[in-house]
């Protein structure tokens, strides 16, 4: 393990064994509500630093929702689950099936029609990423006749461009992999999604980079079924406890997240 690596867990720990008090004791109903099967099953987009990614090297998981996850269910007493998804829409469908019992999902008003969500954790940056040699160089040569760029359906960045983008072609793809597909292939100019997936998307196109600027902002929060009202009240607590008490920082730093802040507190 890198030194580095090494310390950010070690400070991950000690900074969840000195909040381990904050949260109440969760009532009998609330651990019921939350993890209904016995176990937190967490819903998590795999290759979205602020949900979760694999060390390519050690293999460990490491995320800011699979770190909170994880502390979750270790204060419920029961067992952790990640339930992982290629992308946020089959992450969704997913949840519709009762595969998961909370998850890490950006906010919106109109999934605030279908899930119960806490206030946010995370306030994530999007932007633009570009291959090696394009004559894009800044986010005002984007939205012009002739570009191509590709977002990720049923997406925040999809909703935010479909309400920004005048010109440009937005170019639907299913997951994150399939706007590098797209953009490797030529079929795409440019990709437009949150910040952190972006810094590790141009890890795997070298001579890629992040354009400067902030289009925008998806503001992250956790989710879950309506009519576990027990449960969503604890869940409330528990992020407040985590940005207070600095575990939603040390899982960014964890991660080695840029682009994303922890969400002020409510």
């Amino acid at each position: 393990m890198r030194p580095t690596h090494w310390l950010m867990t070690a400070i991950l720990g000690l900074l969840i064994a000195g909040c381990a008090g904050i949260s109440a004791v969760p009532t009998p109903e609330a651990r019921q509500a939350l993890a209904p099967t016995g176990k937190l099953r967490v819903g998590l987009q795999l290759g979205s630093p602020h949900n979760v990614v694999r060390d390519p090297v050690s293999g460990e998981m490491k995320g800011v929702g699979y770190d909170l996850g994880k502390e979750l269910a270790r204060r419920l007493g029961v067992p952790f689950e990640p339930v992982l998804y290629p992308s946020v829409g089959v992450l969704l469908d997913g949840g519709k099936a009762g595969a998961w019992d909370v998850a890490f999902v950006g906010f919106s008003p109109a999934r605030a029609q279908e899930w119960d969500f806490t206030a946010l954790h995370l306030e994530i940056e999007f932007g633009y990423l570009v291959p090696g040699g394009s004559s894009i160089s800044t986010m005002a040569d984007v939205d012009r006749p002739g570009v191509r760029v590709a977002v990720q359906e049923k997406s925040q960045p999809a909703v935010f461009l479909s309400r920004t983008l005048k010109t440009a072609v937005v170019v639907q793809a299913p997951s994150l992999a399939g706007q590098l597909e797209t953009l490797k292939s030529g079929k795409a100019d440019a990709i437009f999604s949150v910040k952190p997936s972006l810094f590790e998307a141009s890890n795997q196109m070298p001579g890629s980079r992040v354009l400067d600027g902030r289009p925008g902002v998806d503001p992250h929060a956790m989710a879950m079924p309506k009519g576990r009202d027990p449960g969503l009240a604890y869940a409330r607590q528990f992020i407040e406890d985590a940005k207070s008490g600095g575990l939603v920082k040390a899982a960014i730093e964890r991660a080695g997240i840029r682009g994303a802040v922890v969400a002020p507190l409510q």
